[in-house]
């Protein structure tokens, strides 16, 4: 047990809310193996971290130089279906990923056609 007036709870507590580069966090990052890393990247939420208002502002000039790209190659590419789609914007602390819009098939095409000429079949 720890002596004094502080718990193992509250250690525990201090420790998790360190800050991801610190040197204490960086320890713990460095003794997972290749497994538990690849376990975490696939599991990540970084939209429940904690960002500094720093992080905030380099989000917001990487979602905009993304844009840039995206614009200038749009500008500069003839076939509208040679387009890149739009570049995500960084995921944010407190937002979820965004939602794919739903892609028209040929079958739900053709019965839409249907639907709009009088009804399916």
């Amino acid at each position: 047990m720890l002596s004094g007036r502080r718990s193992w709870r509250w250690l525990r507590v201090l420790i998790e809310h360190l800050p991801p580069e610190s040197h204490t966090m960086t320890a713990l990052r460095n003794e997972l193996t290749p497994e538990q890393l690849s376990a975490q990247a696939d599991t990540g939420e970084p939209e429940k971290g904690r960002w500094s208002q720093q992080e905030q502002l380099t989000a917001a000039l990487y979602d905009a130089v993304r844009r840039l790209e995206w614009v200038l190659i749009c500008v500069n590419t003839e076939k509208k279906n040679k387009r890149p789609d739009p570049p995500e914007p960084l995921r944010r602390p407190g937002a979820g990923p965004r939602k794919k819009k739903a892609k028209l098939t040929e079958k739900s095409a053709n019965t839409l056609l249907q639907l709009l000429q009088g009804g399916a079949e």
